[in-house]
């Protein structure tokens, strides 16, 4: 325990308030977060973490506070809270911090929260939760106090305490106490749990994935079932793989992406999704995905995709330039696999096209990254001034997608399988018109950082994407 009391301005008549820290003031759990953490940057230490865990848990608090020292500045606060113990502070309350996690963190968030007269907390002997929390807080406070937390475990701290202060419980935990305790206060839940984790699997992204039905359709296998059959199965195993993987991406990403102005609003990083929860269902995704790539036909090129998209998010994320071929390579093997599942494959042409197209829209998410964020990337290889020579990159990438789509029309040999193959050349003009416009939407500062999300919610998007298609069915037909 490391108690630092302070002499408060005013007196209150209210008991002194502590208040836990994991799941009450902040929306995570920091021992939680930091064997995540462990796992993902050391995994070869989580036989040391078994053995610290042998000699008690504030021992393994202890040593993974060592090696990952608390950003309390990024974590994600219940400002509810925050503001109310300002309140009290103000009007003379004494309040203290009283946490299982490790004295490190907890002494990083009273330092920046500068609200706190004492800090109850774990010291590497003892873990300082439930009853021993009650103990220390009796100890501490014989007049009485209020507590404040949010799970099971606090239901002893309660017990022991004059008043309870309800955060962010379960339901069912929230009546018992109203039930049990003189209840000062309760601070309902904001974040449904099945809510921020769907939010973290992203089904939006799962447009995509609709590449997997590009080779059928320029292929013009419009009526045959059994492709629409492979390529339906294929979509939604690739789905499933996906949304696995932006889960591990945004586990693997928690401690960097809180000091991103918009990632740290994603489920992990705010505290809305628990990150236990999102590695199990990330396996049963994973598990689920494969399966339907195998009965699409595509299990080698699902297979395929995943360890790529893996491997981006563990190593090649990091790298400069390669980070964003690779996201280019990504968007190009959905479209072999839907090749493969459907048995219409990919041509040569609509890969290399695929490869300059969605090399452009990469650049532009990294270029709109480092121009929001004006600094070096935290967790990137680039640069704040590396802005400039991205768009460079990106713009010559997307008129080369234009070109290789233009040269494709003008091959003899492809002409036979359209009925009016002039209609086609609505196809590079469209591709040049909207890409231009992404471009100088960046340019403006009006791009968000994703091409795709500005590409489903923006209006003229939808317009290009309808005259190509019109255009193709003209040729066609």
């Amino acid at each position: 325990m490391l108690d630092t009391p302070t002499s408060p301005a005013l007196t209150s008549a209210k008991p002194p308030l502590a208040v836990d820290l994991d799941g009450t003031l902040i929306r995570c759990d920091v021992f939680t977060e930091h064997i995540v953490r462990l796992g993902f940057e050391q995994p070869w230490r989580l036989p040391q973490l078994a053995a610290w865990l042998m000699r008690g848990r504030a021992h393994a608090k202890a040593r993974l506070a060592e090696m990952f020292p608390l950003h309390a500045a990024a974590l994600p606060y219940d400002e509810r809270v925050v503001a109310w113990l300002r309140e009290e502070k103000a009007q003379g309350r004494t309040i203290a911090l009283a946490t299982a996690s490790d004295r490190r963190a907890a002494t990083a968030v009273a330092e920046h929260l500068g609200c706190f007269d004492a800090v109850f907390a774990s010291d590497g002997q003892t873990n300082l939760k439930s009853r021993r929390k009650a103990e220390a807080l009796t100890s501490a406070y014989p007049q009485g106090y209020a507590y404040a937390g949010n799970e099971r475990a606090d239901l002893k701290v309660w017990r022991a305490a004059s008043q309870a202060v309800v955060v962010n419980a379960r339901d069912g935990l929230a009546r018992e106490a109203a039930s049990r305790f003189t209840v000062e206060r309760t601070f309902e839940p904001t974040h449904g749990v099945l809510r921020g984790l769907l939010k973290a699997m992203r089904p939006q992204q799962w447009a995509k994935n609709l590449l997997v039905f590009l080779p059928m359709l320029v292929g013009q296998g419009w009526f045959d079932a059994n492709a629409w059959r492979h390529a339906l199965l294929a979509f939604v195993g690739l789905s499933f793989v996906a949304s696995g993987l932006y889960l591990v991406n945004d586990l693997a990403d928690i401690s960097a992406d809180r000091q991103h102005p918009r990632k740290r609003l994603r489920p992990f990083a705010s505290g809305a999704a628990s990150p236990v929860l999102g590695i199990f269902v990330s396996i049963a995704l994973l598990v689920g995905g494969f399966a339907l790539g195998a009965a699409g036909g595509a299990l080698l090129p699902l297979s395929i995709y995943a360890a790529a998209a893996a491997l981006y998010t563990f190593v090649v994320k990091r790298i400069t330039l390669v980070d964003v071929f690779t996201l280019a390579g990504l968007y190009t093997l959905r479209i072999v696999l839907g090749g493969v599942a459907t048995g219409f494959p990919a041509s040569d042409w609509l890969l290399a096209f695929s490869g300059f197209f969605f090399l452009s829209l990469a650049l532009v998410k990294r270029a709109a990254e480092v121009d929001v964020m004006r600094t070096d990337l935290i967790g990137r290889g680039y640069r704040a001034g590396d802005g400039a020579m991205l768009k460079r990159i990106g713009v010559g990438a997307g008129m080369i997608s234009a070109l290789v789509l233009a040269l494709y029309l003008r091959d003899p040999a492809k002409a036979v399988h359209y009925a009016a193959p002039a209609f086609l050349w609505a196809l590079p003009a469209s591709v040049v018109f909207w890409l231009s416009r992404v471009w100088i939407k960046l340019e403006r500062g009006e791009m968000h950082d994703d091409p795709l999300a500005f590409a489903l919610k923006d209006p003229m998007s939808w317009a290009v994407g309808a005259f190509a298609a019109v255009a193709f069915a003209a040729a066609v037909l």
